[in-house]
């Protein structure tokens, strides 16, 4: 039984109505997605094109259960499961080192590293799971009302709100980072056995993980990879006048006049 076959720089793994894309997604980065019964989406959320980059892509001729793509620092070794042939993704560093592991199937549990619950009108609920390392220090995912700095233990809402800046992207301690490629409303829960991301109503999974010495290092990549923010133009490194909420017309001509005069509050 074939389950992989290379696509360019990318490979592909196909079994039971899914398909798996790992592709390389700039410097010692990759970009994973996958689908039950129905063609990627190409469309992008914040991920921008990439340049070539050489990679190796091995599948084991001897063992076609196994087969690798290594980008630079990044190595994805997949490993078709013998109990129902599930798929199960490992993340390894230049070293060898394990940086992410998807969850095995657990054999009679029948688990899902990527589980798809079909809702109406063709999209999904999904649920990508990843074995949790307890002693992993995990930094990022935007701003939340909360005085926590290592993010391990917590549960956190994929969304934004007022006070709410959902960005869900991480720097771990291990050595990568991860960024959830989904626009979708959401969770994650960074627990001590598992990590879990769930996506309310999606039509795929994505995500993009990069391999890094430095925190620095994986800033960088996630800069080029969704772009870098602009010098600020003159025009906006002037006075700011910030508030809450204007209730009528002549409180905002009144802090106006007083802004003119040199005397707003």
């Amino acid at each position: 039984m074939q389950f992989f076959t290379r696509e360019n720089d990318s490979l592909l793994f196909r079994q039971d109505g899914e398909t798996v894309l790992v592709s390389p997604w700039g410097a010692d980065s990759l970009r994973v997605r996958s689908t039950i019964l129905r063609d990627f989406d190409d469309q992008s959320a914040a991920l921008l094109p990439q340049p070539a980059v050489p990679v190796t892509i091995h599948i084991d001729s001897q063992n076609p259960r196994h087969a690798t793509l290594q980008n630079g620092r990044i190595t994805a070794d997949l490993y078709v499961q013998e109990w129902g042939n599930a798929l199960r993704i490992t993340y390894r560093n230049q070293n060898g080192k394990i940086l992410l592991q998807e969850i095995p199937n657990g054999g009679a549990l029948a688990l899902k590293a990527r589980h798809f619950k079909a809702l109406p009108g063709g999209s999904f609920r999904l649920k990508a799971s990843f074995t949790s390392n307890p002693e992993e220090k995990l930094y990022g995912m935007g701003q939340y009302q909360q005085e926590i700095m290592n993010l391990k233990g917590c549960n956190l809402e994929l969304a934004h709100r007022n006070s709410q800046a959902s960005i869900p992207f991480y720097v771990s301690s291990l050595g990568y980072g991860f960024l959830w490629h989904n626009a979708a409303i959401g969770e994650v829960h960074f627990g001590r056995n598992t990590t879990e991301w769930i996506a309310e109503a999606t039509r795929q999974l994505d995500y993009w993980i990069t391999a890094g010495d430095t925190p620095a290092q994986i800033e960088e990549a996630y800069a080029q990879a969704t772009g870098k923010v602009p010098m600020m133009p003159e025009y906006g490194l002037g006075f700011w006048q910030c508030k809450l909420r204007y209730y009528n017309q002549e409180q905002v001509l009144q802090v106006a006049g007083n802004t003119k005069r040199g005397t707003s509050r």
